[in-house]
């Protein structure tokens, strides 16, 4: 099967690996290509340069014709691929939308805070470019 997505995730992250590894689980076509922003063979250049500390502030999925998708969007369109693409209909609803975008958003600026981790400068240290 084409590769219809690329999902870049945070590997590092107990609930962002926890969903990967549901969304992997359900990929039974093989259409989403995982790859952790973690690994120390990250390569930006590979993945339309975006950048480890990019990456790290908002999930970001690249689609089979180059579009770069980010947050919840990368998680509606792969649950569409596995098959499960109800569970984001509230997306679609005009008025909860924003709402759950919003909520979203928190989420993935205080997410290192509340799963334990290190500040991103911490992270960086190792990882991002000079």
């Amino acid at each position: 099967m084409k590769i219809k997505l690329t999902f870049l995730f945070d590997g590092g992250c107990p609930l962002c690996l926890r969903e990967t590894n549901f969304l992997k689980k359900r990929d039974i076509l093989n259409q989403i290509f995982f790859i952790d922003i973690n690994s120390k063979d990250y390569n930006q250049s590979l993945f339309n340069d975006i950048s480890y500390s990019e990456a790290m502030s908002n999930l970001h999925g690249i689609k089979e014709n180059g579009e770069i998708i980010r947050g919840l969007d990368v998680l509606a369109y792969s649950y569409e691929l596995v098959g499960l693409g109800w569970v984001y209909y509230p997306l679609k609803i005009k008025f909860l939308s924003p709402i759950l975008r919003m909520v979203y958003k928190y989420w993935a600026k205080y997410r290192l805070q509340i799963t334990g981790r290190p500040d991103i400068e911490k992270l960086c240290t190792s990882q991002c470019e000079r």
